[in-house]
């Protein structure tokens, strides 16, 4: 048995060894390797091929970027003030960059990806990209602007012409489908549509544009074009079982309309305009604030003109203004604004950009019921709070303020720095601290605040023991080459910034009471970048250098 056995064994060995070694024992075995061999070779070669194109393609990304740095590092807020650029080069470090991170992670290059990923963390995120694309619609809707001239880059102004790409305009369109915002989603997907079916190419198909495009018009009401254009989705990707589903859906919805001859007729000549409203739900106001910002609805008659005059300002003699007065002009007559020029020069302007740049935080306002400073949506820009004895140049302007105002700085607010962002804005607010409102004491000078449903609010400087802001000086630190205007909706006033020079208005009768008349905005800045720095003058200190009245009376 054990012989039997370890013959067994050796039977088995030997079939075992022959069966793995036995490819040299047979030419015609061996040729099976020369076609694995050169199997091997074509997947090799394959291999190459792939690691070039994608050389190829990181070669390409360098060679673009190079000339973009090129250009934006010659001027950075030049180049940001166009809000393309600013929105381009969100998208560029928060998706594109990260496309080329996946293609480099495909080959070994360590010290690359190693730097990437430090200096990702200092990248965009995705709501700096989402904010940016919807300043960009923002811009679109207050100054009136198409999507192609956008597209394009046709804006006024401009010193860097760019466009948008197929990819750009359908991202675009996804951040406004996403945020349920289906006017803007039509407007950015038919220009997708648009610049696909003019040959422009990209990672873009006329299927996802109809897609979404399709369902965009649905919402917005337009059935019939919704239909058609669901026809088109299902002509261009007959495997689409969503669009033949809602193709479906939208056909027994038109049916059951039609049972309605009048209403049905009504809604054709509708549709076939292939024009769509902005949503409701905005105020009469800010129709006017926006007409305000693109240079209508100024109020400013040739009659009133007249009583408006330009003057050399002393600061009822101030010793430091007697030999060289300060240049003073009349913006408006009545709440009375004027514009003081030459008041900060360009190095006193780049030293306090200096000192306010690493401090640039979100600019915060105070919530009417709390009086606690929050981040709110309507207010785009990033600011800083400079005090006085930090720096030698901050002190000059505070007490150049005092000097050209006659008033006391010393319970004013800290000279506030700020910079608008990519269609930077603040909507419509009052600077001061509204009181709670007493109908039965409401007169000509505060109707306002009972047509915008004025609420209470609490005394947000109640802390500072400073009393209400009385006046607003506002310092333009940069010059705008389009949008950026400071309006006042009330009585239609556009306010243009000139660098170096400053608007100063009180924000309060002498009696006390709020001038609701003072309500005003800063327009989104279309291209250009905008610097402010702004004074807010307390009542207090103030006593014997503006004496307060027993009526309203300026």
């Amino acid at each position: 048995m054990r012989c039997l056995s370890l013959s067994l064994l050796w039977i088995n060995w030997c079939y075992v060894w022959q069966t793995q070694a036995e490819f040299f024992t047979s030419i015609g075995q061996m040729t099976d390797l020369i076609y694995t061999e050169k199997d091997l070779v074509k997947s090799l070669k394959e291999y190459i091929t792939a690691e070039e194109n994608k050389l190829s393609a990181i070669k390409s990304w360098a060679e673009k970027l190079d000339e973009l740095t090129h250009t934006s590092t010659s001027d950075p807020e030049g180049y940001l003030g166009h809000p393309v650029n600013a929105y381009k080069l969100m998208k560029r470090l928060n998706t594109d960059w990260l496309k080329l991170e996946n293609l480099v992670l495909q080959h070994t290059s360590d010290g690359f990806i190693a730097n990437l990923s430090i200096q990702r963390q200092h990248f965009p995120t995705d709501e700096d990209e989402s904010g940016a694309a919807k300043a960009l619609m923002r811009l679109q809707d207050t100054y009136k602007l198409d999507s192609d001239s956008i597209s394009k880059g046709r804006l006024p102004g401009v010193q860097h012409l760019v466009s948008l790409t197929v990819e750009d305009c359908f991202e675009l369109g996804r951040v406004a489908y996403n945020d349920g915002d289906y006017y803007h989603t039509i407007l950015w997907m038919e220009q997708t549509l648009k610049q696909l079916e003019e040959g422009e190419l990209g990672g873009v198909t006329k299927a996802e544009t109809l897609d979404y495009l399709s369902y965009s018009v649905y919402q917005m009401g337009d059935l019939h074009r919704a239909i058609e254009l669901t026809k088109r989705l299902i002509a261009a990707d007959p495997t689409h079982l969503r669009a033949k589903g809602n193709l479906h859906y939208f056909n027994n919805l038109l049916r059951e309309k039609k049972q309605d001859d009048e209403r049905s007729d009504k809604e054709s000549s509708e549709f076939q305009s292939r024009i769509y409203a902005r949503p409701d739900g905005h105020l009469p106001e800010r129709d006017a604030y926006e007409a305000l910002c693109r240079g209508e609805g100024i109020k400013m008659t040739a009659r009133r003109q007249k009583r408006l005059f330009c003057r050399y300002h002393n600061g009822n003699n101030n010793p430091r203004l007697l030999i060289a007065p300060i240049k003073e002009e009349d913006e408006w007559d009545s709440p009375h604004i004027v514009r003081y020029y030459e008041v900060l020069s360009d190095a006193e302007i780049e030293r306090i950009k200096e000192i306010a740049k690493p401090r640039l935080a979100r600019a915060t306002v105070r919530d009417p019921k709390t009086g606690v400073l929050t981040v709110a949506h309507y207010r785009v820009s990033k600011s800083a709070w400079l005090d006085d004895d930090e720096d030698p140049v901050v002190h000059q302007v505070n007490q150049r303020i005092a000097d050209i105002t006659g008033l006391e700085v010393e319970t004013a607010e800290l000279l506030q720095v700020a910079n608008y962002g990519v269609g930077g804005q603040y909507e419509p607010h009052f600077d001061f601290s509204r009181r709670p409102f007493d109908r039965n004491l409401a007169t000509e000078g505060n109707r306002l605040a009972t047509f915008l449903n004025y609420k209470e609010e609490q005394d947000a400087f109640k802390d500072l023991g400073t009393g209400n802001r009385l006046a607003t000086f506002l310092n333009y630190m940069s010059d705008v080459q389009a949008g950026g205007a400071t309006v006042f909706p009330d009585f239609g006033a556009a306010i243009y910034p000139k660098k170096g020079t400053a608007v100063f208005w009180y924000n309060l009768f002498r009696s006390g009471e709020g001038d609701y008349r003072t309500r005003h905005a800063a327009c989104p800045v279309l291209v250009g970048s905008k610097w402010v720095s702004n004074k807010w003058i307390h009542e207090r200190g103030q006593e014997f250098k503006r004496p307060c009245g027993l009526t309203e009376v300026e």
